[in-house]
């Protein structure tokens, strides 16, 4: 067998089904009477031994398999009562007991500590989704991560008090994600709260769902980017802190405190766990949307990185299959959670706060991609922290040539998706743009088109928004221009630290297709020291350089990108753009999930 093959079948120290003997029952009195013997030598050895007289050797605890198991705190307490319940049955795998010790680790610190490369001080992860796994793998990362099962699931929805939840019309009014999360916005009475996506599958999972409902109706990049503006200013840390975020008294206004939230993005565990320790009227309500409520579905992993010998890794597989029992299973659903996709618990559901004809026993929505996923994270990242961003295009004539299957060229491709990525920014964020090929104003290879000013600012008859859309539309390439790529990086670098803004997230964004066509440029050696002495850790304006098409050198770009603590990028489509940006948004306002 493999390194995870399964235990043998006797691992459980149990024996299977035997078949009735007919000469059984003429042998019945004397194996009776034998029976008898044993037990009486056996009472006196017992005795013996409790008295020291005989020794058999230790327990098979003595010499057991011992594993550490990470857990989503949520998850955490069930798993040790199993890991309690699996020693005192003296559960064995190949003979040799298993002893597992649970500790609760918030699942983000374990996923950024595997993708830094360090050891996360566990054989066994159950981080409370799939999507926590993704990241220490993501951008060539080496974790060594195999999922051999899943422990439990839980839907995520809307919890609420029940004052607001009665506003809302609940049990039998239902919502959409869309229309759910705008009730509770729109109404300053209905304040709604939610966990740190950066740091919180479940605000994560409800977000994505937020902007992909968003995302089929008009304006709906600016709708969710304004939501997340308005959720970002209730935004808890950890799942446990949102909770705490909740009104103290059973009016569920305490008062009128501005402070406290009355609805909640909350998976239906975390409702669970609340309403069965509230005291009275403290319970919550909870709406399950009616588009689908995405699932937190607990991954149970082996972290094969840390070393895990055969033994481990087969005493690790003996404990998840230990955990499908039927026992264990009743243990995960007192504590709240789902054990199985067909059959829901009425009592699970009432005491989450679910009643009909909310659907809270419909099947969970298709789990939004990675790639969906990386882009809500990424508009939230510039969301929360409102951008000045200065992207910066090549306007070489290179950018003509036409991107294969598309019928466009790379620079119509170019401009389509950074209108796209425009709509994701709100009123409050800065954004500009500059052109380049060579000698493009003069011995410039550069030019500054919109300079880099608040969105929502006016002048004349419009918005900076409205100047910068016009100036995507009027973006072409420069008939015989070449690539002033050194030149204008340095340029642009200069200009956005020399113009950082205290409180947001300050980066540059370059765009280009090829490689520096300028001979009289400064060289590439030259372009990275003096990267270097304007790059300050207390000020960071990391550069994003994207290199676009088969001409454009990804390996120099990311060393050019790496002097700034940014990054370097390819795509082989312009349409990729509005992706990568986000990606490396996130990445450089999270260094410790950069990869």
């Amino acid at each position: 067998m493999g390194r995870h093959s399964l235990p043998d079948q006797y691992a459980a120290g149990g024996s299977g089904p035997r078949r009735r003997d007919p000469r059984r029952r003429a042998r019945r009195r004397p194996m009776a009477i034998a029976t008898v013997l044993v037990l009486t030598v056996a009472g006196g050895t017992a005795a013996a031994v409790r008295g020291g007289l005989l020794s058999f050797g230790s327990s098979c605890q003595d010499d057991a398999v011992r594993l550490t198991l990470a857990a989503s705190p949520d998850l955490a307490p069930a798993l040790e009562t199993a890991a309690k319940r699996a020693r005192q049955a003296d559960l064995t795998s190949d003979g040799r007991c298993v002893a597992v010790t649970v500790s609760a680790r918030e699942s983000y610190e374990v996923a950024d500590t595997l993708q830094a490369g360090q050891d996360p001080g566990a054989e066994v992860w159950v981080p409370d989704s799939e999507l926590w796994l993704q990241r220490p793998t993501a951008d060539g990362g080496t974790a060594d991560v195999s999922t051999v099962g899943h422990v439990a699931s839980s839907p995520v929805g809307v919890a609420m008090v029940p004052t607001a939840a009665k506003a809302l019309g609940w049990p039998k009014k239902t919502y959409d994600w869309l229309g759910l999360a705008g009730a509770a916005l729109r109404d300053d009475s209905v304040r709604l709260g939610a966990a740190d996506p950066a740091r919180s599958a479940t605000g994560l999972l409800a977000l994505a769902r937020l902007s992909t409902a968003a995302g089929g109706v008009e304006s709906g990049g600016t709708q969710a980017a304004a939501m997340m503006k308005a959720l970002s200013q209730r935004v808890s840390d950890s799942d446990g802190q949102v909770l705490e975020s909740l009104p103290r008294d059973s009016s569920g206004t305490e008062q009128g405190n501005p402070k406290r939230n009355q609805a909640l993005m909350v998976s239906e565990q975390a409702a669970y766990t609340y309403n069965s320790g509230a005291d009275g009227g403290g319970s919550l309500d909870f709406f399950y949307p009616k588009d689908g409520s995405p699932r937190l579905d607990y991954p149970y992993a082996l972290l094969d990185q840390t070393g895990l010998t055969t033994d481990e890794s087969r005493a690790a597989i003996r404990f998840m299959s230990y955990l499908r029992d039927p026992r264990q299973l009743r243990l995960l659903e007192r504590y709240g959670f789902r054990t199985s996709d067909d059959e829901v618990p009425d009592a699970l559901v009432t005491r989450a706060g679910g009643s009909g004809p909310q659907p809270y026993a419909e099947p969970a929505g298709r789990p939004a991609s990675a790639v969906a996923l990386q882009e809500t994270l990424g508009v939230w990242t510039i969301t929360v922290q409102s951008a000045r961003i200065t992207t910066v295009v090549d306007a070489s004539a290179s950018m003509s040539e036409p991107v294969p299957g598309s019928g466009r060229s790379r620079m119509d491709v170019t401009k389509a998706s950074l209108s796209q990525a425009l709509a994701t920014f709100t009123a409050e964020d800065e954004v500009g743009l500059w052109d380049f090929s060579t000698k493009l104003d003069g011995d410039k290879d550069y030019r500054v088109l919109v300079p880099t000013e608040r969105l929502g600012d006016r002048k004349g008859t419009g918005t900076q928004r409205d100047r910068l859309s016009a100036a995507f539309t009027d973006l072409a390439p420069v008939p015989n221009g070449a690539t002033g790529l050194y030149d204008t990086t340095l340029a642009a670098y200069r200009a956005a630290t020399g113009g950082y803004a205290e409180g947001r997230f300050n980066a540059l964004v370059v765009l280009t297709d090829g490689v520096n066509e300028d001979p009289g440029s400064v060289s590439r050696a030259g372009l990275i020291t003096r990267l270097e002495r304007l790059t300050d850790p207390e000020r960071p304006v990391p550069l994003i350089m994207i290199a676009v098409g088969p001409d454009a050198d990804r390996e120099e770009a990311n060393r050019i990108a790496e002097a700034t603590g940014g990054s370097g990028h390819e795509v082989t489509d312009p349409a990729q753009i509005q992706s990568v940006i986000l990606k490396a948004i996130v990445a450089a306002a999270s260094p410790g999930v950069r990869g």
